[in-house]
């Protein structure tokens, strides 16, 4: 294989650019950046040609997530070796995570691959590169800081026989806030935008399912054809047209927050079907309401000076994911859910005036509240 196809096993399995300066609120991703592959596997077994086509790697997606990550001084972790060692964008139980067969190309190396040798792949390569973004996702938190994800990848302008027409393609699952203003962004600046086109986001237990859904952070997958970035420079000037539509897109987004749009899972992987997750989560909404509602000695603000939330801003999630399905609740109506009675006859029986100490601490959070 030529050499510069070849890292050493010494390297680690991903590439991390370190911001000189740091302040976007931005993470950069790209799962597919390279099409090189550890010495010790050769080729695959492919003739080294094959390497340079989009079965190893998407084509250009590391040249625009590099510019990218200049241009926001934000940190970015990209994938050291090639998609077919593994592919990092696969929950570790999903059956294409080693491919055997891409695009028509058998892959020789991995036809024979079990459950043994899989396992290795994931321990060496796939969950190091996972363990960076988290250790980065977890600096941000640290520092009171929500992050953005935004992840890189590219696509074939011919698939199959049919000639795709989209110049970008905004992939996304359930939370839309940064993917809706982003397409809106792109469609002003004159791009064709494909949404969740060519391929669906929503793929259970992906890079960004796990790091940004399963987070509650914003997030979103951008898919650029390929041809538009196929070399250096169209990669920096595409970058250069693509950095201003991002900038829209967040400040049109607002201050980043965390939001889940799915049921949770635990961490040890247990597992659960969705239905399931929901029922068990909505239980623990309804006994922590219970809760609220019996241990009326618990006053609001004391809830804000040492959690950040209260009783009014359960009732506000709860008519924010109302809205989001498209039922109307007022603002009274959806806190007395929370309350168990009007608000204001629970303010009139229950709440006392605050000490000027909870005061000061409430007014030093700087929070809004109502």
């Amino acid at each position: 294989m030529p050499p510069d196809y070849c890292f050493s096993m010494t390297d680690p399995p991903f590439e991390f650019i370190a911001p000189s300066e740091s302040g976007s609120g931005l993470i950069f991703l790209c799962d597919h950046a390279s099409n090189r592959l550890p010495a010790e596997y050769g080729t695959l077994g492919l003739d080294p040609a094959l390497l340079a086509t989009h079965i190893a790697s998407d084509i250009g997606a590391a040249a625009v997530t590099r510019a990218l990550a200049r241009r926001f001084k934000a940190p970015a972790v990209l994938a050291r070796w090639s998609r077919l060692m593994i592919d990092l964008n696969r929950g570790e139980d999903d059956p294409t995570l080693v491919m055997k067969l891409s695009d028509g190309s058998i892959i020789p190396g991995n036809r024979h691959v079990g459950a043994n040798e899989a396992a290795d792949r994931v321990a060496r390569f796939h969950a190091p590169y996972h363990a960076r973004i988290a250790e980065e996702i977890d600096a941000y938190m640290t520092r009171g800081a929500v992050p953005v994800l935004i992840s890189m990848h590219s696509f074939t302008p011919l698939w199959k026989g049919f000639e795709r027409p989209w110049e970008v393609g905004v992939l996304w699952d359930r939370d839309a806030r940064l993917a809706r203003p982003l397409i809106d962004a792109l469609i002003h600046a004159g791009f064709r935008v494909g949404d969740n086109e060519p391929y669906s986001g929503e793929l259970e237990n992906d890079c960004l399912y796990r790091h940004g859904t399963m987070n509650g952070l914003p997030h979103v997958l951008i898919e650029i054809r390929q041809d538009l970035i196929a070399d250096a420079a169209s990669a920096k000037a595409f970058a250069d047209r693509l950095a201003p539509v991002i900038e829209t897109a967040l400040a049109e987004m607002g201050e980043p927050q965390i939001r889940f749009t799915r049921p949770l899972a635990p961490k040890g992987g247990t597992n659960m079907d969705e239905k399931t997750r929901t029922e068990l989560e909505a239980a623990a909404f309804r006994r922590l309401v219970a809760h609220l509602r019996e241990r009326t000695d618990v006053q609001n603000i004391e809830l804000m000076n040492l959690a950040g939330f209260c009783r009014n801003c359960l009732g506000d999630w709860y008519r924010e994911a109302a809205a989001e399905k498209g039922i109307t609740l007022g603002k009274d109506e959806a806190r007395e859910i929370v309350y168990g009675m009007p608000p204001a006859e629970w303010k009139k029986k229950y709440q006392k005036e605050a000490t000027p100490e909870q005061q000061a601490k409430f007014a030093a959070s700087q929070k809004t509240h109502s």
